[in-house]
């Protein structure tokens, strides 16, 4: 587990006492929410793994306004300001919305919960795909040091296209922290595959670069091809996925359906999602070749299904 950590400490630029790895970010939420006492705020929609470890009445849950479910750290300030929390969970970018609050105002909302003695959790596992700004992330050991009471949580899995490995880590420099989800987690908890990538990933920081801002590129040109779509509502996302909605008829379970019966193509029909009423789906953004296959089949779908 030691040297594990090192590892990705070397990578991420941060100190070794400050980080945790981990068999993917569930293992880390499992042991984080029951780690966490009193009342936790939740901006949903989200990743339901957090809402989900908690009991129902520990949750204070924060809606956004407004039908792109955007919000930023003004927002949930002027929200909880009225309410009683001990933490605070912000997914950012958030899923399956892709809001991304920038850099300056996590600090801003860093500087609220540090003087309310409330803990801020911060999920970055998308913050590579932000275009927003160069230095996204607050992933660093000054920001760490300069406010214990921030806990970061980063999913490798989902922006280096490893999934199957199982890998993500936990940053803080709430050492008290840190040490109880070492204990609390088994001492083998990831696979030697995933000690191997370890192992290996510095060497292909200019190789992942260069993969993200391909991948910016290919994102920008989907947008700017999916937005044609009739009967389709796209909510604007900072991520590697775009939330849409269905605005006709056709439901979003049954557009699932027909997508993947008729064409082969799963995509994830948002309706049941705690926190959305309507009917909506989330699309993942893929190579050019297969962004342009989704987008043949959809118009397909529904341009026969249209009322």
């Amino acid at each position: 587990m030691d040297v594990n950590n090192l590892l990705a400490a070397k990578y991420f630029d941060i100190d070794k006492e400050n980080i945790v790895v981990s068999n993917g970010t569930s293992e880390l939420i499992k042991t984080l929410m029951e780690y966490l006492d009193g009342n936790i705020g939740i901006i949903l929609p989200t990743f339901e793994e957090y809402p989900n470890r908690k009991h129902k009445g520990a949750i204070i849950e924060f809606y956004p306004t407004n039908n792109n479910f955007s919000y930023s750290a003004r927002d949930l300030i002027n929200f909880y300001e009225k309410e009683k929390i001990t933490t605070l969970i912000l997914v950012n970018p958030d899923n399956p919305s892709g809001n991304y609050i920038p850099k300056n105002q996590v600090v801003e909302l860093l500087e609220w919960t540090r003087n309310r003695r409330i803990k801020l959790v911060v999920d970055e596992s998308f913050i590579d795909f932000v275009d927003q700004e160069d230095d996204a992330s607050i992933l660093t050991d000054d920001i760490l040091n300069d406010y214990p009471n921030l806990v970061v949580i980063k999913s490798i899995s989902k922006s280096f296209g490893v999934p199957g490995l199982r890998l993500g880590i936990l940053a803080s420099s709430n050492h008290e922290l840190i040490n109880y989800i070492k204990k609390d987690i088994t001492i083998w908890n990831i696979n030697s595959f995933a000690e191997f990538y370890l192992q290996i990933f510095e060497k292909y920081k200019q190789e992942y670069k260069t993969a993200i801002e391909k991948f910016i590129a290919v994102r920008k040109e989907f947008m700017e091809q999916i937005i044609d779509i009739p009967y389709l509502r796209i909510i604007p996302s900072q991520a590697n996925f775009i939330m849409c909605e269905i605005v006709q008829k056709l439901k979003a379970k049954d557009l699932t359906r027909l997508l993947l019966d008729k064409h082969n193509i799963l995509i994830k029909d948002l309706s049941s999602k705690n926190g959305i009423i309507g009917e909506y789906i989330r699309i993942a953004i893929k190579k050019p070749e297969e962004n342009n296959k989704f987008i043949e089949a959809i118009k397909t779908v529904i341009q026969s299904n249209a009322n």
